[in-house]
């Protein structure tokens, strides 16, 4: 069901503390906190000697106390203390620990072997450093469905033109051909829309007057982070393969989607533009912007888990479902291997 051997996000880095946080992840339950030097934790929530959750115990230093009998763990899951029975720490009383590692704000957490676990995998943000890049806040939701429905909208630049008819939708978004490209990574769906007006999200974030060429690039790479980036370019100048005019705006929401279980999934999100990276009201405008659109998401996607769940006659796949289909193809092939 689930892909297990790489990197999810678990949380905003600033959300995580010296409190003991528990979470479900891949059906596992886990227990999050922070070291006192600001080293982040995850641990098995689950006592060995009853299964109490220990997000009901203590965190006393840099150790978790069971609020039942006091067994107590270190951040690699060892036992090292047993009040009831101090000369004798049972040898089996050991708890799962989770690589976690803090990026790009982000806290990411390796579900799968710990001995395979390698920061360099984490997805690499591009330009993430770069002072000319300006970055939104981003936000985090849950949404009651399947991650894959969330991964096949992300795939899908067509449903703009239903669903976000205020914000990304515009001419050109319910009917041009769309371009297919497996990676490495996983799989992009793409199109140039040519001489069109721009989408009424974008008209006010673009620094020139007119119509527009328009770049609708949906990525999705394993296990379920998605890369749409935007680019908006006068009339003309736009094409693949085309470098880039002073004019060019480009703008790349990241998404990754972490199954909580099969029922739901946790979203999270931020968008990196290329220009004005210190301008508040700009980020603000474009954060306030996608949260108003992943609502609308959110509400299409819980009814569409319920409904495919539910279905009594067959569903069928458009031609727009190509993307999504290769890339569940390439996801399954990967969850095969693994197991």
């Amino acid at each position: 069901m689930f892909l297990n051997n790489c990197w999810y996000v678990a949380a905003w880095s600033k959300d995580v503390g010296r409190e003991l946080q528990a979470e479900t992840f891949l059906n596992e339950n886990i227990v999050f906190y922070r070291q006192e030097n600001g080293k982040p934790v995850a641990l098995e929530n689950a006592c060995p000697h009853r299964k109490l959750p220990l997000s009901e115990g203590k965190l006393i230093g840099d150790t978790v106390e069971c609020g039942y009998h006091g067994l107590t763990f270190d951040c690699f899951g060892s036992c090292v203390a047993a009040p009831t029975q101090p000369n004798a720490i049972p040898r089996r009383a050991v708890v799962r620990s989770y690589p976690v590692v803090d990026r790009y704000r982000l806290l990411w957490i390796w579900m799968g072997d710990p001995d395979k676990a390698d920061a360099d995998l984490i997805f690499p943000i591009e330009n993430f450093d770069n002072t000319n890049w300006g970055l939104t806040d981003g936000g985090v939701m849950d949404i009651d469905c399947n991650y894959l429905w969330v991964c096949d909208n992300l795939l899908d630049p067509s449903h703009v033109a239903w669903v976000h008819v205020t914000s990304f939708a515009g001419a050109g978004t319910d009917e041009a051909p769309l371009d297919l490209k497996k990676t490495d990574r996983g799989v992009i769906v793409s199109r140039w829309i040519e001489n069109k007006p721009p989408s009424p999200y974008y008209e006010k974030l673009v620094s020139f007057d007119g119509l527009c060429d328009r770049l609708q690039h949906y990525e999705m790479c394993m296990p379920a982070i998605g890369l749409n980036k935007s680019i908006y370019t006068p009339t003309g100048t736009g094409g693949y393969g085309k470098p880039h005019i002073d004019d060019t705006f480009i703008n790349i929401s990241y998404n990754f989607m972490t199954p909580i279980t099969a029922d739901k999934t946790r979203y999270f999100w931020f968008q990196h533009r290329n220009g004005d990276p210190h301008n508040k009201d700009i980020s603000e405008y474009m954060n306030a912007g996608a949260r108003t659109a992943f609502i609308e998401d959110k509400d299409v996607l819980e009814r569409v888990h319920v409904g495919m769940k539910k279905m009594i006659t067959p569903n069928l796949d458009l031609g727009l479902d190509a993307g999504a289909k290769t890339f569940r193809l390439m996801l399954d092939r990967a969850i095969s291997a693994e197991t």
